[in-house]
């Protein structure tokens, strides 16, 4: 013990650091997992260029998994058919005095990256893509103004006008954020939002399609109208293979809602239950019915 004790000694702190690291064969390595749905999609990445264009741009599809890391973070997604990304143009500016600025739509596309549909517009001699409104169509006029008149001003479909130009209850998507952000809010097919009334400090509420009330600053750009397609809420996907299509990966399968094999049993509603008001019971009075008088005894009883 005594040896054991001096050759312990002996080693230095540089040999016992070696020491330590030594036992490090299975150490795990300690990875950051991203958060899911904070604004990072897991279904694919686009490839901007440094300079807005409207050529089609590359999509990697990411299958599910964290383009940094490479693990799988959510399980649900995975093939289907690859679509190139069209980039929309979702800063909608005008001249803030004088008429607005007139833009061409010069075709609808499909975009298989969104639900809505996609217009190649024409600014003077520049192309740009927004997304198409429902009754939108090849050589229509649009305008574009940053100016907030006196009296509402009557725009129709396609057009973009700052909240508190347009009068209450019109129908509007993209909506900015900040003011010169871009369109933020509502991008969904056959969504809208509606403007509801004005509040102080020049603001606007907006109601959106999940009912919700937002209030914004008056300046903000919008866009008039309800999006395109807007059967896609109520199209059925239809058949397995369709789906696969669509990038979605099968579940598990063990939650079947029909058959109930798996998983919640399908039981019958329970009978109708009647809700009464609560009765409190009468007390019950109590009545003697002897009528003989109580005679004394020297014994501690009643004789009756």
């Amino acid at each position: 013990m005594f040896s054991l004790n001096r050759a312990l000694q002996k080693l230095s702190i540089v040999e016992l650091s070696k020491l330590q690291k030594i036992n490090v064969r299975f150490k795990a390595k300690i990875v950051d997992l991203p958060q899911i749905g904070h604004g990072v999609s897991f279904r694919r990445k686009v490839h901007f260029p440094d300079e807005y264009t409207v050529k089609p741009l590359e999509v990697t599809n990411l299958g599910g998994r964290d383009p940094k890391t490479g693990r799988v973070v959510v399980n649900g997604i995975g093939g289907g058919i690859k679509h190139k990304y069209h980039w929309i143009d979702w800063v909608r500016t005008g001249p803030k005095e004088g008429p607005p600025q007139v833009e061409k739509v010069i075709k609808i596309i499909k975009d298989g990256c969104r639900t809505a549909h996609v217009a190649l517009v024409a600014v003077g001699d520049r192309l740009k893509y927004i997304l198409a409104t429902e009754n939108m169509k090849a050589g229509d006029l649009i305008c574009t103004s940053c100016n907030i008149p006196r009296i509402p001003v009557r725009a129709k479909e396609g057009d973009a006008h700052p909240i508190g130009a347009l009068p209450m209850g019109t129908q509007v998507h993209c909506i900015e954020k900040y003011p010169g952000q871009g369109g933020v809010y509502v991008h969904a097919a056959g969504s809208c939002a509606t403007i509801l009334r004005k509040a102080p400090n020049n603001r606007v509420i907006v109601t959106m399609p999940s009912k919700k009330e937002f209030s914004f600053p008056e300046v903000n750009m919008c866009t008039v109208g309800r999006l395109s397609n807007v059967a896609h809420a109520d199209t059925p996907i239809g058949s397995a293979q369709k789906n696969r299509e669509l990038g979605n990966r099968p579940r598990s399968g063990w939650w079947q809602r029909k058959t109930g094999r798996f998983g919640r049993k399908i039981r019958k509603p329970p009978p109708v239950k009647d809700i009464n008001p609560i009765s409190t019971p009468r007390a019950e009075r109590v009545a003697l019915t002897y009528t003989h008088p109580f005679v004394h005894t020297n014994q501690p009883c009643f004789h009756y």
